[in-house]
């Protein structure tokens, strides 16, 4: 039986977080742990912390705001760039080439230092893991300049899936684009997004990667947008993109 004056309990700390734009639910509870989140000033020690809403919450002592409508950019990420908000080696980040006008974002995976190409980047948490889940089934397309003898047999039988040392990869659609002397353009799509797996199975093929760019995430595109550049993608683009079981855990406005 409920009790009229009981106090209501709230979500989790990292599910309201999420929603709130800081990181995904994981990436919460790592904060958590490195003690950069408080509550009043009190550093928040358990992510078994119930809260009902962002009030009296800083994040490295900034305060986090309210929840925000769901929305998401496209970014045309140059090589150099770390995608990091805190590189311990002091490496530029993806994150400081942002505009500043820019509020506090994350990145829907990651492209390596030595990538570009296609970036998406949302204020909600809960958007960015699931478009990162293997699960959702997304296609990410890139286009791959590699140096070496590529064998069209040995790239039609990716999409049986490879092992590569202890690493097992699922299918991987590859193609031949052209051949430019020593080196070749390959079309390859992935679903899994598993760290570095484009160069590792381009290595275990006998294949040197010199230039990696993403153009495709899902049904987003990086189309014509210049090295550098930031666009947002309309509410209506994300509607249309997602499930309705999604949307209903987004704010659309």
């Amino acid at each position: 039986m409920s009790d009229s004056n009981e106090i209501k309990k709230g979500e989790r700390i990292a599910k309201v977080l999420a929603r709130a734009g800081v990181g995904s639910r994981r990436g919460v509870e790592a904060l958590i742990a490195q003690g950069r989140i408080c509550q009043d000033g009190e550093v928040i020690k358990t992510p078994a912390t119930f809260i009902v809403d962002t009030r009296g919450i800083t994040v490295d002592g900034e305060p986090v705001a309210g929840k925000e409508k769901t929305r998401l950019w496209r970014y045309h990420k140059p090589v150099g760039l770390v995608t990091t908000n805190n590189d311990p080696e002091g490496r530029a980040t993806v994150f400081e080439a942002l505009p500043t006008k820019m509020k506090r974002v994350i990145s829907v995976g990651r492209l390596d230092m030595a990538s570009e190409g296609l970036l998406l980047l949302t204020n909600d948490g809960t958007l960015a893991r699931w478009m990162e889940l293997p699960a959702t089934g997304w296609k990410r397309r890139y286009r791959v300049r590699v140096y070496g003898n590529v064998r069209e047999d040995a790239l039609k039988a990716l999409a049986k899936g490879i092992r590569v040392e202890d690493m097992s990869y699922g299918p991987i659609e590859a193609k031949l684009e052209r051949r430019t002397g020593s080196n070749s353009w390959l079309e390859v799509n992935i679903r899994e997004g598993k760290n570095r797996e484009v160069r590792k199975v381009m290595e275990q093929l006998g294949l040197r990667v010199n230039r990696l760019i993403r153009v495709a995430f899902g049904p987003f595109q990086l189309g014509q947008l210049k090295e550098g550049d930031i666009s947002e993608f309309t509410t209506e683009a994300i509607r249309s993109s997602l499930p309705k079981t999604l949307l209903d855990q987004l704010d659309m406005g």
